[in-house]
């Protein structure tokens, strides 16, 4: 490169940016835009979505079911699940979980993952205060503090019902991701539809689960356009809210004319508000064996309880 060229050459192009010794000792590490991470958690979810899409799609016990079937099964073991009051009993449900997603497919670790990693920990956190005996009382285990010569801590009696609502928390979640992971969406509405959900609930779910990585994809567009518009760093984080603010208005409004249009265009093609699948529903030999399957384990789980609880 001639002199002259340099000089013509901006000094941020001709600046090599410092690398970062993964021990975060070499060069200053930047805190990250939050809307960049907002937008990269989006395209995490409909990649996760898309992911769920393609394990439906697979081979399993699951899969070969009629989705009417398969949801009220679920419906079944939900009822069951939420009358058991014996953690062994709630603990071998969820084991029962674990061997059905194996059976359909599903990676079990992921499965695991997908459950104990959100809900069940806040579940936990809630229920946590409940374990200690200012509000549980009973025989404490693990003594954390005495008060006015009485320890206090951590109760038998309270862990027990913590524990509990843990597991039935985790096993209700299990089932209901089974479901959502094995069925695919259209042909879980179109289910829901002819158990008798109302007609309303059902669009406006489906609505709503179809147009939001729509108008995720929209937001990204618009970040994208704007950091192609940007030169040098992101701005302080008073650009970024500015930026949200004005971005809002905008996606509400394409938001507000998108939905007109594709009311339009699905009253144009005859929709009169019911979930219909492309591949239609039939009844076979293997629905019915899952059908009684799911009543006794149903009854075997409640009889369980009773008799663990005797």
């Amino acid at each position: 490169m001639t002199a002259t060229a340099a000089r013509r050459t901006p000094d941020w192009l001709l600046t090599a940016e410092v690398g970062l010794c993964p021990c975060g000792c070499i060069g200053k590490r930047r805190k990250g835009s939050f809307v960049a991470k907002t937008l990269a958690g989006g395209a995490d979810l409909v990649r996760r979505t898309m992911f769920s899409d393609d394990l439906a799609g697979r081979p399993g016990l699951l899969q070969r079911l009629d989705p009417r079937v398969a949801l009220a099964s679920v419906l079944a073991l939900l009822v069951a699940v939420g009358l058991v009051h014996n953690l062994p009993v709630l603990a071998a449900g969820y084991a029962g979980t674990l061997l059905l997603a194996a059976a359909s497919g599903l990676s079990v670790w992921y499965f695991i993952r997908r459950v104990w990693l959100f809900v069940p920990i806040f579940t936990g956190i809630v229920v946590l205060p409940a374990t200690l005996s200012v509000i549980t009382h009973g025989d404490v285990v693990l003594t954390l503090w005495h008060w006015h010569g009485q320890p206090q801590g951590f109760t038998a009696q309270g862990l027990h019902a913590a524990g509990l609502i843990v597991t039935r928390v985790a096993t209700s979640i299990s089932l209901v991701l089974l479901l959502t992971l094995t069925i695919s969406w259209p042909r879980l509405l179109a289910a829901l539809r002819a158990v008798g959900v109302p007609r309303i609930f059902v669009l406006i779910i489906g609505m709503a689960y179809r147009y939001l990585y729509l108008l995720l994809g929209i937001v990204s567009d618009m970040f994208t356009a704007r950091q192609a518009r940007t030169v040098g760093g992101d701005g302080t984080a008073k650009e970024g809210r500015r930026f949200i603010a004005a971005s809002v208005g905008t996606l509400f409004g394409k938001a507000h004319q998108l939905s007109e249009e594709v009311h339009q265009a699905m009253t144009a093609r005859g929709f009169r508000g019911d979930a219909v699948s492309t591949t239609g529903f039939r009844l076979r030999a293997v629905d019915g064996i899952w059908a009684v399957a799911t009543v006794l384990a149903a009854a075997g789980l409640l009889l369980a309880d009773r008799a663990v609880g005797a």
